[in-house]
């Protein structure tokens, strides 16, 4: 006797790891409002948005706000992309001449 054989949809995922690979590769929005209303006077709105792909999906579709954020930087990095102490001093200080020599009259 021959058992029928189910041919899996393209869609159907046997394990987890392949939603997941699923998910991370074409992405997956949820979005929704929250909305706190007394009296048909609306006291606070939430607006829910989250996005859930992969990092090169993000970019692909121009979401890629933690390249430049600081808080995802490198000491190192940071450094470099802050003015040292020397160079801020000696800019105080000509911008305080400058001030002093037109606040004083002369």
């Amino acid at each position: 006797m021959v058992t029928p054989r189910v041919m899996p949809h393209p869609l159907q995922s046997n394990t987890l790891a392949d939603l997941l690979e699923r998910v991370l590769d074409k992405g997956l929005v949820i979005a929704g409002d929250i909305k706190v209303k007394l009296v048909d006077v609306e006291l606070l709105t939430l607006q829910i948005r989250l996005l859930v792909c992969s990092v090169d999906k993000a970019r692909e579709i121009g979401v890629d706000w933690w390249t430049n954020h600081p808080a995802f930087q490198s000491p190192a990095s940071q450094a470099q992309a802050l003015p040292n102490r020397a160079d801020t001093e000696e800019r105080l200080a000509r911008v305080e001449a400058t001030l002093s020599k037109l606040v004083t009259p002369g």
